[in-house]
């Protein structure tokens, strides 16, 4: 009898179907006064039967209504359940909110300490069900205090924070005054099936993760106005042992995105088998409707990035597909901190990428001088651009903005219109296809200061008008291997500054004028040529300025 029980309970649920407080684990929201009519404030009776429920561990249990609530406190144990025709509606009025600090310091301290529903120190808690949680987010005035004893006057929708074995699943969240969703050093997330909405209000995320470990997303669609998938550090907490998988996502600004925060620095992140595409909101708030980046990992106060891999993405909307980048903005999380020096960031791994719609900015993996990019592999890639820009008086005068917000475009549009390589060291590239809809007489790489660069199997157009298909500048020991340019060009390739040690191998010059052209004095000495194809002997091909 007893497992013919355990085995209807969560039937039962999943349809919907009422329960009450005298099943065993099972807490009925309506049997402690909740009414469900959408009108009066349940807060207190769904706190109620939570409580209860922590007492012996269970689930309460949301029936089909509409349910109106300020904070809800979990408590370990727990697990809420919305079923299939309820909506749980949080309050318009900002005096129905908690204000609860978290114990754990970080850099969210500095705005928001309201949500509908938070928890902290948990074991063994979640939210399930085929219903809907709503925020009402539009309903709260933006501010942009940002002082620790001057809040910004919206709520998330959930706050997990130093929690262990947390199961969030299949139901719907919208609209969020703030971030949708926050986890903030948790162990042991498991975020499956959920669909996010969030287009009402500023800051609407679809999920941060932050500072969290042994973390799987899987099987989610998001569509939200600000950042989609975000992976953080705000505290001293590493963000490590995360996967994600089997995603759909949509953002007016960047889709999947790591290291806006980077204290406690990220280890061992996958993300794979996932779909970017356009946001199905007309409206904007920041951000451009196709998107951003399809793909940012950044790290720019401190902390090591080491050990991310990314693939299986197909990308359509965002102007830049991918955006790697190690800053030095050095943001302290707490006051009387010291400022983080330069972080580390190392073994990048970006493979299987189709990407349209890509804009006239260009993909970029830079670093800082003295602070390289370190063993970044990028293979398979397919990236078409808007292209039909012209090329820049001077292609190494991009500044450095070193202490910039880690945004795609924070360059400006870039010398290359395909991909732009600085400050780096043990690059590989291989099997690349840069193409363009309309002409652009940019280049299609452009590489200054790099140590050990690895490129095979690049096909690119652009090129026109005199300026090289790729460009080198400072670099040490490179390989350019069975590459080619798409269309005829005058120059395949430019090496300038302190470079040495470019060897050349299996690469089609049959319709380039010049396959290379060596500047600033530099001498026929830093070029290695192998056999490679062309219309006549390679020392026609090679110019020394």
């Amino acid at each position: 009898m007893k497992m013919i029980v355990s085995y209807l309970i969560p039937v039962m649920l999943f349809l919907g179907i009422n329960l009450y407080a005298s099943e065993a684990g099972i807490f009925d929201v309506r049997s402690f006064g909740a009414k469900g009519d959408g009108k009066t404030l349940d807060t207190g009776a769904i706190q109620k039967a939570i409580d209860e429920c922590s007492k012996t561990g269970g689930t309460v249990h949301l029936p089909p209504g509409t349910y109106l609530s300020g904070t809800l406190v979990l408590k370990s144990n727990v697990m809420l359940h919305v079923s299939q025709g309820a909506i749980l509606l949080g309050s318009t009025k900002i005096s129905d909110y908690k204000k609860i600090i978290p114990g754990l310091r970080s850099y969210t301290d500095q705005y928001v300490n309201q949500s509908l529903i938070y928890g902290e120190d948990l074991e063994n808690s979640g939210i399930s069900g085929l219903g809907v949680i709503d925020g009402q987010g539009s309903a709260f005035k933006v501010t942009t205090k940002k002082k620790p004893d001057r809040y910004w006057n919206r709520p998330y929708l959930i706050r997990l924070v130093n929690s262990k074995n947390i199961h969030i699943e299949n139901v719907r969240l919208q609209n969020s005054a703030m971030w949708m969703q926050h986890y903030l050093a948790c162990d042991r997330l498991f975020v499956r099936g959920i669909t996010v909405y969030n287009h009402c209000n500023q800051n609407n995320d679809m999920i941060d993760i932050d500072g969290c470990s042994n973390v799987l997303i899987s099987d989610c669609i998001g569509d939200s106005d600000d950042d989609a998938l975000t992976i953080k550090s705000t505290s001293n907490y590493i963000s490590r042992n995360i996967t994600v998988t089997n995603c759909v996502l949509s953002s007016h600004c960047n889709a999947i995105k790591l290291g806006t925060e980077s204290h406690g620095g990220f280890e061992n992140i996958t993300v794979s088998n996932c779909v970017v595409k356009p946001s199905s909101s007309p409206d904007k708030l920041y951000g451009f409707k196709g998107g951003i980046s399809g793909i940012t990992l950044g790290c720019v106060d401190g902390g090591t990035l080491d050990g991310v891999l990314i693939s299986n993405i197909r990308i359509d909307g965002p102007k830049v597909p991918i955006f790697l980048r190690l800053g030095d903005r050095g943001r302290i999380y707490k006051e009387g901190m010291d400022r983080p020096d330069v972080g580390s960031y190392k073994n990048v791994m970006i493979s299987n990428i189709i990407a349209s719609g890509a804009d006239t900015i260009g993909c970029s993996i830079t670093g800082l001088p003295g602070h390289p990019l370190e063993n970044i592999s990028l293979s398979q890639i397919r990236i078409k651009f808007k292209g039909g820009a012209l090329p820049m008086a001077d292609p190494w005068s991009v500044e450095e903005n070193r202490e910039g917000y880690p945004e795609s475009t924070m360059f400006g549009k870039l010398p290359a219109y395909g991909l732009y390589i600085r400050h780096a060291r043990n690059i590989h590239l291989n099997d690349i296809e840069l193409t363009t809809e309309q002409p652009d007489k940019r280049s299609s790489l452009v590489c200054e200061d790099v140590e050990e660069l690895d490129i095979r199997d690049v096909r690119a157009a652009g090129g026109s008008n005199g300026v090289p298909l790729i460009q080198f500048r400072n670099i040490r020991q490179a390989g350019l291997y069975v590459s080619k340019a798409l269309h005829a060009v005058q120059t395949f390739l430019s090496v300038s500054g302190e470079s040495k040690g470019i060897y050349l191998m299996g690469n089609d010059f049959r319709n380039v004028q010049t396959a290379v052209k060596l500047t600033g004095g530099l001498p026929s000495e830093t070029l290695i040529i192998g056999e490679n194809f062309m219309k006549e002997d390679i020392s026609k091909l090679i110019i020394e300025e």
